[in-house]
């Protein structure tokens, strides 16, 4: 028996599973608020690379993968335990409990992406090829999957997204390829880079230093270009900055939807809305807390003669509703409403309705109705909004809009620039993240907001009830922000956008055709590298 038989009759240590699980977790300081998280990020893959060549076969690939995921999903999103606890009153060991369950299904796409792996390499070893072209090719069946992984969390079962490790890369080396290619492209040259830098110090370790040259050379290659990727505007500025002002109501969640408290919101929010003229005011997600049709007349009149009067346009949160001919509400939105200047040209109706629901939130999958029971949290039957709306007019800006989670879904944000009518300049977010408390949630959420501006070119607005209320720029930075938990508003000019990134125009059309074609490549070469059998004489 040779020596590599040996090795590959030999055992996994018991430490083997534990060590991926704790680089899962340690790449959730990948994301923010680290900052640079994204050349830690390619570290910790690398190592996770590394880790996967010492599994055998696709059962330990898978496992190791799994044991990646729970560890990092975990402790990346256990402030949901904040929202079924703290908010929705479920005992502390069910919510633990909730989240563990959570963490091992969202494991399971790493866990997938590594059984491709692993099932992809198994192929190149019918056939005799040179070092350096097994490395590019193993590299690339791991991006591939890894890319398909990520996107198949983002979209089955509506999808979550959160933490797709294109998002590390937005302060990170790779962040030029995002305008290119989206956060799952971005992810897919990570994993690539990162496979390519394991097999070089995988050859240097077994003592061919010349095997090492040609991976690190492609990888090389890629941030180089990712650097020069950066460098490209691929939007242009439309007409003249406006001048917008974002509110922080800072309003409890736990008296947020307190009848007790309804009229004293109401009268601090419009209090605030007209406290200051600008061309554009934004209210946080439901920042008015009962249905519109519930709302006194006074309060939307005192809106309307503001905008009159000052030339301001506004977009508030509230719930909508929409009659039916025998005047009974029959639906509830989670939207945002507008209202304009009666001397606008673009003056009329403005609604937005959420397109993109939250589970538990906003509807409730079927067979968990007993778990949302369990909770106090207030829960809607919303009714989805149209996938392509109209945007909201200002000044010669058109503001495209979504409320909280949307903002996860880049694919539906381009879809929107895209298909619309009239093309966005600017991008709106209302959110409301009260229910995760004082939590990395907040960071990782303005993380994915500036991974949007990267992948549209737009700037972005950010307003939320607790934070973090931010205006970013078209190339992802910071232009300004409120302190979270505080009462506040955010002030600052901005400058719209015109044009379409390559992935405005594609989406994640090309990311996921590339993958494709490369596991597909996998088969076709174990069929032509399968040894022809001798024929029966």
């Amino acid at each position: 028996m040779t020596e590599a038989q040996v090795a590959a009759n030999r055992p996994l240590p018991r430490w083997h599973y534990p060590v991926a699980l704790a680089l899962g977790a340690v790449n959730t300081l990948s994301f923010a608020p680290t900052p640079h998280g994204g050349w830690l990020q390619i570290v910790i893959i690398t190592l996770l690379y590394l880790w996967l060549m010492r599994t055998k076969g696709c059962k330990s690939a898978l496992l190791t993968g799994w044991a990646f995921g729970f560890g990092h999903f975990v402790t990346g999103v256990w402030w949901l335990y904040v929202s079924m606890h703290f908010y929705g009153g479920l005992p502390a060991l069910l919510a633990w409990t909730a989240l563990a369950l959570l963490a091992l299904l969202l494991g399971f796409f790493p866990a997938l992406a590594a059984a491709v792996w692993s099932y992809g390499i198994s192929l190149m070893e019918t056939g005799k090829r040179c070092p350096s072209l097994q490395a590019g090719y193993r590299a690339v069946i791991f991006a591939s999957a890894w890319a398909l992984g990520e996107w198949l969390r983002g979209t089955l079962f509506t999808g979550l997204p959160w933490l797709a490790s294109g998002y590390a890369q937005v302060d990170g080396p790779l962040a030029g390829f995002a305008p290119l290619a989206g956060v799952y492209g971005t992810g897919w040259v990570l994993a690539l880079v990162a496979a390519l830098l394991a097999q070089a110090l995988c050859a240097i370790a077994r003592r061919h230093p010349a095997r090492a040259i040609a991976p690190v050379c492609a990888a090389a290659l890629c941030l180089v270009a990712a650097l020069a990727l950066a460098r490209i505007s691929w939007t242009r500025p439309a007409g003249a900055p406006i001048s917008v002002r974002l509110l922080q109501g800072n309003v409890p969640q736990d008296m947020k939807f307190d009848p007790a408290n309804i009229l004293r919101e109401l009268d601090t929010l419009q209090q605030a809305l007209t406290a200051k003229p600008a061309d554009l005011v934004v209210t946080p997600e439901t920042a008015v807390p009962i249905p519109l049709v519930q709302v006194p007349f006074s309060f939307t009149s005192s809106l309307q003669h503001f905008a009159d009067t000052t030339g301001t346009s506004i977009l508030f949160g509230a719930v909508g509703a929409t009659l039916t001919p025998s005047g009974q509400m029959i639906r509830y939105t989670n939207s945002l409403f507008g209202i304009r200047p009666h001397d606008d040209a673009a003056q009329g109706y403005f609604r937005y309705d959420k397109h993109h629901l939250v589970p538990f939130g906003e509807f409730v999958p079927w067979g968990f109705h007993w778990f949302v029971q369990m909770m106090y949290i207030p829960q809607g039957d919303f009714a989805r909004g149209h996938a392509v709306q109209a945007p909201f007019a200002v000044r010669g800006h058109f503001v495209s809009v979504d409320i909280c989670y949307e903002d996860l879904f880049g694919e539906e944000i381009a879809r929107n620039i895209r298909h619309n009518r009239v093309q966005p300049t600017i991008l709106v977010n209302a959110s409301n993240l009260g229910w995760f408390g004082n939590t990395i949630a907040l960071d990782q959420h303005l993380q994915i907001a500036r991974m949007r501006t990267l992948e549209t070119g737009r700037p972005m607005l950010q307003a939320t009830n607790t934070g973090i209320t931010a205006v970013i720029d078209a190339r992802g930075q910071v232009r300004a922000k409120l302190r979270p938990f505080t009462v506040g508003a955010l002030d600052a000019t901005v400058q719209g956008m015109t044009g379409l990134t390559p992935y405005v125009r594609s989406g994640n059309a090309p990311v996921l055709l590339v993958s494709l074609l490369c596991l597909m490549a996998a088969l076709a070469f174990r069929q032509r590298s399968r040894p022809q059998q001798e024929p029966i004489r």
